[in-house]
């Protein structure tokens, strides 16, 4: 997904992300609720702010390739985080909501019960997490870097993590389940208004360029903590302070 021939094939089939809508001459986040269970985003994150800080200007770096400036509507940098598992959204969360007025407080108490059985599973010698970052990615609405696990271990532990929620019969009796397979990513954009004229080639070699920085140098991500956080739309995730979080490593 990292090579310059997946960039080209990428290209061809990119589209305008519905999360992002022209308003008042501006694109801005569009309503899409839910709740996802996410590593803290970077503005409430110590133990990656290096990571983070490489990334903001990353970020900066891609808003910069030639092109219109609509192309790529880039999320908040305080919002930046890593997706462990994506739970609920949209239509769906709005329909579950609507037929279970108890529905979010269930969620919740699901959820600290999961993470305490886990909490509990976990040995004393559990040894730090760490992903490292592998290059750009070009999803069909959106553009980030993926990570990749710097061992088994590491590996292991949150594919594990992520059977214990899919695999929750609670859970899965509150409409909860897994949609799509494990891509590690960090979202830095998503892509907007897309021009006719869009010189797709030309885009590709830059995201081809861009990607360069990485190949020697893979910045660490400590994959160190797991919060239930809820979402209005894709530019900030929020909690109480009282909703459940696990700390995994």
């Amino acid at each position: 997904m990292t090579l310059p021939e997946a960039y080209r094939s990428q290209v061809q089939h990119i589209q305008e992300s519905s999360k992002f809508q022209p308003h008042s001459g501006y694109i801005q986040a569009a309503p899409f609720p839910g709740y996802t269970l996410i590593t803290p985003p970077a503005v409430e994150e110590s133990e990656n702010s290096t990571f983070y800080a490489k990334l903001q200007v990353y970020q900066q770096e891609l808003l910069k390739l030639p092109a219109d400036s609509d192309l790529i509507v880039p999320v908040p940098s305080t919002s930046f985080h890593l997706t462990l598992a994506d739970l609920i959204w949209d239509s769906a969360y709005r329909d579950a909501c609507e037929k279970n007025p108890e529905f979010e407080q269930q969620l919740r108490s699901c959820f600290a019960e999961i993470f305490q059985q886990y909490q509990q599973s976990l040995t004393q010698e559990t040894q730090p997490i760490y992903w490292q970052v592998l290059g750009l990615i070009v999803l069909p609405r959106a553009v980030g870097v993926c990570l990749v696990p710097q061992d088994e271990r590491s590996y292991e532990q949150i594919i594990k993590f992520r059977r214990t929620i899919y695999q929750n019969p609670q859970l899965i009796a509150l409409g909860i389940e897994q949609h799509y397979h494990f891509t590690a990513h960090i979202t830095l954009g998503y892509f907007g208004k897309i021009s006719s004229d869009l010189d797709r080639t030309n885009l590709s070699t830059s995201l081809s360029e861009l990607n360069q920085q990485w190949l020697l140098n893979s910045p660490e991500f400590l994959i160190h903590r797991v919060e239930l956080r809820q979402f209005n739309d894709m530019t900030g995730y929020y909690r109480q302070p009282d909703w459940p979080s696990l700390v995994i490593s």
